[in-house]
């Protein structure tokens, strides 16, 4: 878990700065394809080409595409209907996608992840509950979108990487860089089909924001997330991705000030951790029973 920890600290940066920064000055298109762009040229020259298999190649690029492609393209698209807290507090929901769809890929259904992630979700929605804006159906589908790529990304990824023969000996560092191909493609496409080349960066912070969240956050940030989700239980890792909105207001709140209401997020953030505990000490250990 500790990788899903440090990205979570690494991520807790990366909304306030795509709303502060990129947000209604940079075409998000272009902002997908610049990350996504960046994460591949990183990875890039540590695939072991000649040692992959083709099928394996194909299943990496289509979870990368939908991962990492179609969910920035949302994502970043949603920020044009709605405010960045409102952004946030659209995402508690990927836990519950989270456990659904790993119960569906596996054919099977746990009650106990989805009450647990149920749980991360009311400690996340404590935290962001706040007025919305009066037209918001467009960027709520939007975010919803984008959660369902993120966890379906997550499932796929945790479970192709399992299935792998264990003499292989083929690292997440050795495959990862099929994963960006496939979302640099969707980001290619979005970019060409939709993109406004006249909203380009226009000064020195806009681009090294670009680049801190294409080699940083995208680059360093998916693989390690990616890598940690293949070495915790489902419950585990749909817990952890609410575990991004009490950082995130930390360092919203501590870099740009913003006002934040201390009793929502100390209890919520108890919420959350509430949650983990519970799965992590009673609810894992009485479904692996249940499984063995």
């Amino acid at each position: 878990m500790t990788y899903l920890w440090g990205v979570t600290l690494l991520w807790a940066f990366s909304f306030s700065l795509i709303g502060v920064y990129l947000s209604g000055t940079v075409d998000g298109y272009f902002a997908v394809l610049t990350r996504t762009l960046l994460a591949s040229l990183v990875f890039l020259p540590l695939i072991r080409f000649r040692r992959i298999p083709s099928q394996l190649a194909i299943q990496l690029m289509v979870i990368g595409g939908i991962q990492l492609g179609v969910m920035y393209l949302c994502l970043y698209q949603s920020f044009s209907f709605l405010l960045v807290p409102e952004v946030v507090l659209f995402t508690i929901f990927t836990p519950i996608y989270i456990t659904l769809l790993d119960d569906l890929l596996h054919r099977r259904f746990t009650l106990w992840y989805l009450l647990t992630a149920s749980l991360a979700v009311l400690g996340a929605g404590i935290i962001r509950y706040n007025q919305l804006s009066s037209e918001f159906l467009t960027g709520f589908l939007l975010v919803q979108g984008a959660n369902i790529c993120f966890a379906l990304g997550q499932v796929a990824y945790k479970k192709v990487m399992e299935i792998q023969p264990q003499d292989s000996r083929l690292s997440h560092r050795d495959v990862f860089g099929y994963f960006y191909l496939g979302a640099l493609l969707v980001a290619l496409v979005g970019m060409l089909i939709w993109g406004n080349w006249n909203r380009l960066p226009v000064n020195t912070t806009q681009w090294v924001v670009l680049l801190w969240l294409g080699l940083v956050a995208s680059g360093a940030g998916y693989f390690l997330w990616n890598k940690g989700a293949t070495l915790v239980d489902a419950g585990t890792l749909a817990i952890m991705n609410n575990a991004l909105v009490p950082a995130g207001l930390l360092v919203n709140l501590l870099i740009w000030n913003r006002d934040v209401d201390f009793s929502r997020l100390l209890a919520g953030g108890l919420v959350i951790l509430l949650a983990l505990w519970i799965n992590e000490v009673w609810v894992r250990p009485k479904v692996e029973v249940q499984r063995s």
